[in-house]
């Protein structure tokens, strides 16, 4: 068959080794999993490679339609210089027919320039589109994982049904059972409360989240489980010093990790970032506080079943990190989301090996 791409034409029979590109964050990493069960579907014949820097490429640990995960170290100075000509050789002795732009960045951008793949993929919006010989339109603005399928129009391939993908290694599961196993708690009564978040305007205020935190546990049955990885103590504690009431602090050493935790509760609630996404891929409820980023495109809510957000219409009271969301809005909307989920063994997760 021959696809059409901005006036090029391509014959997909061609395409053998396929290289998609996107080296961070955790949730940008994670939400770039949707796509690539069509691409491989598309292209049954091809080695699908994903370039990506670490620590990122664990999210792509056990990924059924990647053949191999090419991890960037993390250097600077002359060692950057080093790193990125070795990449650049590397990726060009591979021999790649199709490479796909998903970061579509400097860096990625020159990786795509040195290719001599074939087939450049990126978006016609790009600072850098001339290094793109296949350049995709981008459509209604919608859930990140969702637009990403976008990339794909000049391949032929529209958006489907998809899901997102991330493996939890065993060792991980045990660490968490066994965590909440010593303290009494079963996952159908654990809400686990993420404050921190590595961008400072992305954070709810944390008297606000210990407001929350205290009606939870006066006026239901549930247990709060405060979760926060190793840069992130520092919220969680601010939390936890500001609460009334007893909760337990798990922190977790890795994004791994705090997958396990969230397989084992009820509900997440939590910032917009990666941990949000983290809950789509698991299928575990979530509510996420939006200050100033755009729901719209960040939050799951209208794409995947019991995902939901709050944020303020008025932009003066998203000045400040209240966000313009009070915590018995907040309350009244946890309410309201445990009243709806249906019986806890009955949500399936998005990815089909998510805790194995």
């Amino acid at each position: 068959m021959n696809l059409i791409g901005m006036g090029n034409t391509i014959d997909d029979q061609m395409i053998q080794k396929i290289l998609v590109i996107q080296f961070r964050p955790f949730g940008d990493v994670l939400l770039a999993t949707a796509y690539l069960e069509a691409l491989k579907n598309r292209f049954p014949r091809a080695a699908i490679d994903f370039l990506v820097k670490k620590p990122f490429h664990e999210v792509l640990y056990r990924n059924p339609f990647i053949s191999q995960v090419l991890a960037m170290e993390r250097s600077s100075g002359i060692g950057y210089l080093i790193d990125r000509l070795r990449l650049f050789r590397d990726v060009r002795n591979r021999d790649y027919d199709l490479v796909i732009d998903q970061q579509s960045g400097t860096g990625s951008g020159q990786v795509v320039l040195f290719s001599k793949a074939a087939y450049r993929l990126g978006w016609a919006s790009s600072k850098w589109h001339w290094w793109y010989n296949l350049k995709a339109e981008k459509g209604p603005v919608r859930y990140r994982s969702a637009q990403n399928f976008d990339m794909l129009q000049p391949l032929g391939i529209d958006e489907g049904p998809h899901r997102l993908y991330y493996h939890i290694k065993p060792e991980s599961m045990a660490y968490a059972k066994d965590w909440l196993d010593r303290r009494g708690l079963t996952p159908d009564d654990v809400i686990i409360v993420s404050p921190g978040s590595p961008r400072e305007k992305k954070k709810w205020r944390s008297d606000n989240f210990a407001s929350l935190v205290d009606k939870l546990l006066t006026a239901t049955k549930m247990q709060v489980v405060l979760l926060c990885g190793p840069k992130e103590h520092a919220d969680a504690k601010a939390v936890l010093e500001r609460s009334r009431q007893a909760c337990q602090l798990a922190l977790s050493s890795d994004f791994n990790h705090a997958a396990a935790f969230l397989k084992h509760c009820r509900l997440l609630i939590c910032n917009d970032g990666g941990l949000n996404h983290l809950s789509v891929a698991l299928g575990v409820p979530s509510l996420a506080i939006f200050g100033n980023t755009p729901p719209e495109k960040w939050s799951p809510q209208g794409c995947f079943p019991y995902h939901y957000h709050l944020h303020s219409p008025d932009r003066t009271a998203r000045s400040s990190n209240h966000f313009g969301i009070t915590p018995e809005t907040a309350f009244q909307k946890v309410l309201a989301i445990l009243s709806e989920l249906p019986p806890a063994n009955t949500l399936s997760s998005s990815s089909t090996f998510s805790n194995t």
